[in-house]
């Protein structure tokens, strides 16, 4: 029998809360490898600054770099998502057949990296069944609080909220949701966080003395994919 990737309390808990964390997901060997390789993208120069001033003009003073999509331009995080861990932490969550969405990584350098802003991914996707969406944020470097960390809202994924044009971004959107019972996610490099779609999460400015990223992966389930690309 395959082991399990998640007790039946943790897929209760993310039904409830919305989401899960899973410390150590991936290896030492592993963590190496995508440090290795978003170094290697970020040298090449494939990110590009989508912060912006408040006007909608190019921002030089804050800079909040984003690669997508992300699999045209490694083999390494081409192949990442079909892990056969992470298929199957998918595949318990959200149920089969499944596919895979969209893959990007956000990356703060050092000092001057700006946050992306509170936003539901669900107000990008609009699938009917929130649950039935998946992000994987996988951990490339430490994230703290001093650098970013993600944050999420508990139990906030089954209400769209309205969202506007993110006056920080030049593509995003964002929602101002009541930020009382938000809790910051520090993770070692390596750790993973699974949130549905409907979670309302930011990240924060990176003000600390080296770069930090992160990828993302989005699944969802066919049957709401196809409603969505019918409807």
């Amino acid at each position: 029998m395959t082991k399990l990737i998640f007790t039946d309390s943790q897929k209760s808990t993310f039904l409830k809360e919305g989401y899960i964390v899973k410390n150590n997901f991936f290896s030492n060997e592993e963590v190496y490898i995508l440090q290795y390789e978003t170094e290697k993208l970020f040298k090449a120069g494939n990110f590009k600054n989508v912060a912006t001033e408040e006007d909608g003009t190019k921002s030089f003073t804050k800079k909040n770099l984003q690669l997508i999509p992300l699999f045209k331009h490694s083999r390494i995080f081409r192949s990442l998502p079909y892990q056969k861990k992470v298929v199957k932490a998918i595949s318990e969550l959200i149920g089969d057949p499944y596919i895979l969405h969209t893959d990007q990584i956000f990356l703060k350098p050092a000092y001057n990296g700006s946050g992306t802003n509170w936003h539901q991914d669900n107000s990008y996707f609009k699938i009917d069944d929130p649950l039935k969406g998946v992000a994987l944020w996988i951990a490339i470097n430490d994230a703290n609080l001093e650098n970013g960390a993600m944050k999420l809202i508990p139990r906030m994924h089954m209400k769209l909220l309205d969202h506007k044009r993110d006056p920080n971004s030049n593509h995003h959107i964002r929602c101002y949701p009541q930020e009382e019972n938000a809790i910051a996610i520090e993770l070692k490099a390596g750790g993973a966080i699974f949130f549905c779609y409907g979670v309302p999460h930011c990240t924060g400015p990176n003000i600390s003395n080296k770069y930090r990223a992160g990828v993302a992966y989005h699944y969802v389930h066919e049957d709401f994919f196809t409603n969505q690309v019918n409807s």
